[in-house]
């Protein structure tokens, strides 16, 4: 039940479950995400309930998080999987659900803030209903996600949703001002922005001393751990990481080991590109220095990315990146690809290296640097964790976030007053201010 003493909100995110396993296909950054801010959002007060599509049966309906947060599954389909490009059909009952849901509880909520283009449709129409308060954070954007796959035929209606949603809701939340850029340029020059980050759990991503997590996983001190932590999609780029790899080993790189992170053994698409790198993997002669661990919880992750000498985020594009920030965190130095939010997060030859998407030789070398100078290593694994816990925590993206729903919610009595935050609000950031970076 909502506790009427506090301010209910809203967070919708209909294919990323904030109670799902991360790691699987339909479960990364998104569903951390929303789980995350959701839970220090309830710790500054707020009353928070968090909404998705219920696909499985067996999922019970609401689960309670914490005594203000909860995650409740909608009815929206059938109570199964079903890949994102083929949900469209069913967010209309989503709406309905969400609707019933209210009547139910008699009670609305005044602000809603959604997560991905299906999200923000759904909120849309929430907002052509009932006017409520609309904010957003996308995730990823079919503008450029189109720039590399076969548009499906959702496309169309992908790209007017974004469009609509920048132009129509409250406030957009762009996670790097490297997307704020993209929206401006590629999206629409109309609607508000506003540029919080995303942030890790500093509690749980820190640093352990080297030898003792990988005595703890059974690795051998001497050797060059190059560690992957996500999904596989063929837009991770982990194929180019593998080539990165067999470069060096044929290069004589001695005692080299790739270890990837994450995935499912399904017959999903998660699954077949899994069994697809697999496939690489031994094509190029890496079956005896690669190592599949399939899922990890976040209990062990600071495990994986502390033995690591070098963690790697071969992305064709990232709106943001957690893993960058968690392996960070855990004071591992990060080579990413050189797009989106990675340009934000990895600061060049102070915490880790960014290099070309795509780009084999330009990994290998980077790799090559990391695994190599040990001196220069420590420095990053410092500086790194240093960055992190300045930069990015969940309580500081949820204390900007609930600047920015106070802000939105009061201009609710002042009408058509225009956009005019106060510059000494925390989340506020002068334009062409840089970053502060870290001096260790």
């Amino acid at each position: 039940m909502i506790n009427t003493k506090r301010q209910a909100i809203a967070i919708i995110s209909d294919h990323a479950d904030p109670a799902a396993v991360v790691g699987t296909e339909e479960a990364g950054g998104q569903n951390v995400y929303v789980r995350q801010v959701g839970e220090n959002l309830a710790a500054l007060g707020w009353q928070v309930d968090m909404f998705t599509r219920k696909a499985n049966p067996e999922d019970p309906t609401i689960v309670q998080h914490s005594p203000y947060c909860r995650t409740i599954r909608l009815k929206a389909g059938p109570e199964s999987f079903i890949p994102r490009d083929r949900l469209f059909d069913h967010m209309p009952e989503f709406v309905k659900s969400f609707c019933d849901f209210q009547t139910q509880q008699a009670y609305s909520y005044p602000l809603i803030h959604t997560n991905y283009w299906l999200s923000a449709w759904a909120g849309l129409q929430l907002q052509q209903k009932t006017g409520i308060q609309l904010i957003h954070t996308y995730h990823s954007l079919g503008v450029v996600k189109y720039d590399s796959v076969e548009k499906p035929k959702i496309a169309h209606t992908r790209i007017a949703t974004e469009k609509a949603i920048l132009e129509r809701s409250s406030c957009v939340v762009a996670t790097s001002p490297q997307e704020k850029e993209i929206l401006r340029t590629r999206v629409s020059s109309n609607g508000q922005i506003e540029v919080i980050p995303c942030g890790t759990d500093t509690s749980n991503f820190c640093a352990i001393p080297k030898l003792s997590a990988r005595e703890k996983l059974g690795w051998f001190p001497q050797e060059k751990i190059v560690l992957y932590v996500g999904r596989f999609d063929p837009r991770k780029g982990i194929e180019t990481l593998v080539q990165a790899c067999a470069s060096l080993k044929n290069q004589g790189c001695d005692k080299l080991k790739l270890v990837i992170v994450g995935g499912s053994l399904t017959d999903r698409i998660d699954g077949q590109e899994r069994q697809r790198i697999e496939q690489i993997v031994q094509d190029l002669g890496l079956g005896e220095v690669t190592v599949f661990t399939g899922q990890v919880g976040h209990d062990l992750l600071p495990l994986y990315y502390s033995a690591a000498d070098v963690c790697v985020v071969p992305s064709h594009y990232e709106p943001f990146g957690l893993v960058a920030i968690e392996a960070m965190a855990c004071g591992t130095p990060v080579i990413a690809s050189n797009v989106g939010g990675l340009r934000f997060t990895v600061l060049p030859e102070e915490t880790g290296l960014l290099v070309p998407p795509r780009d084999v030789d330009a990994f290998a070398g980077a790799i090559h640097r990391v695994i190599q100078d040990e001196v220069w290593a420590k420095k990053l694994r410092k500086q790194a964790s240093a960055s992190v816990n300045q930069r990015f925590t969940w309580n500081s993206v949820a204390i900007q976030l609930s600047h920015l729903y106070r802000y939105t919610l009061a201009r609710t009595i002042m009408h058509e007053q225009p956009w005019n935050p106060p510059q000494t609000l925390p989340w506020r950031t002068p334009s062409g201010v840089e970053p502060k970076r870290v001096a260790v």
